[in-house]
């Protein structure tokens, strides 16, 4: 098998994902995130602290992103479903049959369902815009 992975459509994407996460848990659905985690009750010192680890934060996410973005580009690439409207629908697929499926793990047991919608909403717009940028660059 032959793969063929286009780095500056992953990289891309890994972008791509940073702006629209700034977005979602910014201006979009910030306070709701705040409240969700409980950071609004947190007190001056702890949002200090938590402010100082943000940039460690944003860089692992990265990281973890870029790997995300290589394995969607390989499962796309090896797929018969290509281009923009293939990327999109392998996207959707793995959204569907993973990260929906782990996210309401976690909500179920740990008791978070709004947590749970917020996330799998960013996620869901996050693979989408993915799977966009990588199958139109295959």
């Amino acid at each position: 098998m032959n793969i063929t992975i286009n780095f500056w459509a992953v990289l891309a994407s890994a972008i791509a994902s940073m702006i629209i996460g700034a977005i979602w848990y910014g201006p979009l659905f910030g306070k709701k995130f705040m409240q969700a985690m409980g950071m609004d009750k947190m007190s001056a010192e702890e949002q200090e602290k938590m402010k100082k680890s943000m940039i460690t934060s944003y860089v692992l996410q990265f990281i973890a992103s870029l790997v995300m973005f290589f394995v969607l580009a390989c499962y796309i690439d090896t797929s018969i479903h290509t281009g923009v409207a293939g990327g999109l629908a392998n996207a959707f697929g793995l959204w569907i049959g993973f990260v929906v499926p782990l996210n309401l793990s976690g909500a179920l047991w740990g008791g978070k369902m709004s947590l749970f919608w917020l996330n799998i909403g960013c996620m869901l717009l996050t693979l989408l815009a993915a799977g966009a940028i990588i199958g139109a660059w295959q």
